[in-house]
């Protein structure tokens, strides 16, 4: 058991760090990731509400494709 929950993390780290990568390496073409249609955003004197919620959607089903693929290969 504590083998598999080591592999985890292992993986989950390995993806963080790659993820890290990324936003490093492509951060300028990566901008339109928060400002996506259907993320809600009210901006009005003294208060500022941000809901990427079409970003939220986007990213959790990148990462379960990316989950479910190395289910498959471990």
């Amino acid at each position: 058991m504590l083998q598999n929950l080591g592999k985890y993390i292992l993986f989950t780290g390995i993806i963080l760090v790659v993820a890290g990568l990324i936003f490093m390496l492509w951060g300028e073409k990566l901008r339109w990731l928060g400002h996506l249609p259907g993320d809600i955003r009210i901006e009005r004197e003294h208060f500022r509400f941000y809901f990427p919620l079409t970003t939220m959607v986007l990213v959790s089903i990148v990462i379960t494709l990316i989950i479910n693929l190395l289910k498959k290969i471990l």
